[in-house]
C-alpha cells in the first residue's frame, strides 16, 4: 500500500513538472535552406538577422521587407529614376521604417502599388510574386511562349504558375536561382519564407562573384608595328 502511494505521488510530480518541460526553450525550426546560403546573404547585409541573433528561414516575407531586400541586392537607389517626386502613400507614411525602399522600388517599377496607391507592407507575398519581383529586378529575358512552357514543363505543378509570373519564373529557373521541394515542385502559390529568398539571393551572389573582370589590354612602349 505504501509502495502505491509513492507511485502515486511520484506520477503527481511528473504531471507537476510537465508544463515547466513544455515551456522551455524551442528550438528555430530549419528549412531545408543551406545555411551557406543564409551566411552568404547576412555577410552582405542584403538581409539580417533579428535582434536575438537568429535568422527564422521559416517566417514568411512580407511586402516591405522584399522591398528592402530588392533595394541592397540591386543597389536601386543608385538608379535615375530615384530622383523623381515622392509618391503619395496612404499607408506609408515618412515614418515607416521601410518608407525610403518602398518609395524607391516603386519609382524604378520593381513592385508596384495597389488600388488608391497603397503598397500594403505587411502584407505577406506568394513566391510566384517575389521572383517575379526578383526577375524585374534582375531582368527578365524576354522567351518566347514556347520556350517558357519548355523550360518550366519539368516542374510538376508548372500549370499552378500565374500567367503573369510564367516568364519571369522561367528567368529564375534559367538562371540557376529557383529552389524546389524535394518532388520539384516550385510551389508559386505558397507563401515565401526568408530562408526561401536568402536561397535566390545567394545564387545571384554566387553568379555575380563568378562574373570574370575585364582584362586590361597590355600596352607595350615601342612595339613595333605589324607588316
Amino acid at each position: 500500500m505504501i509502495r502505491q502511494f509513492s507511485i502515486t505521488l511520484s506520477l503527481v510530480a511528473l504531471l507537476q513538472n510537465l508544463p515547466a518541460i513544455a515551456q522551455g526553450p524551442v528550438p528555430e525550426p530549419t528549412s531545408g535552406i543551406p545555411s551557406d546560403s543564409i551566411q552568404q546573404v547576412t555577410a552582405v547585409k542584403w538581409m539580417t538577422n533579428f535582434s536575438d541573433g537568429k535568422f527564422y528561414p521559416e517566417r514568411l516575407l512580407s511586402r516591405a521587407e522584399l522591398a528592402s531586400i530588392m533595394v541592397k541586392a540591386f543597389r536601386l537607389d543608385k538608379r535615375q529614376a530615384v530622383s523623381k517626386e515622392n509618391l503619395a502613400i496612404p499607408d506609408v507614411p515618412r515614418s515607416h521604417w521601410a518608407f525610403n525602399d518602398i518609395q524607391t522600388v516603386l519609382k524604378t517599377d520593381i513592385m508596384k502599388g495597389y488600388r488608391g496607391n497603397e503598397f500594403f507592407p505587411n502584407q505577406k507575398v506568394t513566391r510566384a510574386e517575389a521572383l517575379a519581383i526578383f526577375a524585374q529586378a534582375y531582368g527578365v529575358f524576354q522567351f518566347s511562349d514556347d520556350a517558357v512552357n519548355e523550360t518550366l514543363a519539368s516542374y510538376p505543378d508548372e500549370k499552378s504558375i500565374p500567367a503573369w509570373a510564367r516568364k519571369a519564373i522561367a528567368t529564375v529557373a534559367t538562371e540557376g536561382f529557383l529552389n524546389t521541394d524535394v518532388q520539384g515542385n516550385i510551389s508559386p502559390l505558397k507563401p515565401m519564407t526568408r530562408g526561401d529568398m536568402a536561397y535566390v539571393l545567394s545564387k545571384y551572389l554566387q553568379r555575380q562573384q563568378q562574373q570574370p573582370e575585364t582584362p586590361e589590354v597590355p600596352i607595350i612602349p615601342n612595339s613595333p608595328q605589324s607588316p
